[in-house]
């Protein structure tokens, strides 16, 4: 439900506010490149479901396009993006520039798997924020997601 409030003055009508109670967070999930291992995202996947999110998952094997694509018909609210082939360094660029192409500067991009230490500072500077490396625990992603929407909803 979109509620709007409205302020009328001087015989005219001011759009002041408008907010959705009540509206689950909408991630999409997804495998880059031509990593065929998703257990570890169909886990979060399901943790992310279980915490009362709305998850899109978008199977393996996804090129940047029909990641960002993806996430501009689905509307969502935070990209997160499995990986484990080492290729990040090559796909998480171009995703990110399809994001800010498509006007979704708004959405949390976190991604996980396995992603070297040195490569992380790169990576926070390219957009993504949140990065979750193997045996991350689910609560954490889930606090994780829920506080930067809470900081997004309160700026």
């Amino acid at each position: 439900m979109v509620m709007v409030v409205v302020q009328y003055q001087a015989s005219r009508y001011f759009m002041v506010e408008v907010f959705m109670p009540d509206r689950k967070i909408r991630v999409l999930v997804a495998k880059p490149g031509l990593d065929g291992h998703d257990r570890g995202a169909k886990v979060v996947a399901r943790a992310l479901r279980d915490a009362g999110m709305e998850v899109i998952y978008t199977g393996i094997r996804q090129t940047p396009e029909m990641i960002a694509e993806a996430a501009l018909q689905e509307d969502v609210d935070v990209v997160g993006l499995s990986i484990l082939s080492g290729a990040h360094m090559a796909l998480f660029p171009r995703i990110m520039q399809l994001l800010r192409q498509q006007d979704m500067d708004d959405v949390l991009v976190v991604a996980g798997g396995i992603i070297p230490d040195e490569d992380i500072p790169t990576i926070q500077q390219m957009g993504i924020r949140g990065i979750f490396g193997p045996g991350t625990s689910t609560q954490d992603i889930i606090a994780y997601i829920k506080q930067e929407m809470e900081h997004k909803q309160a700026a």
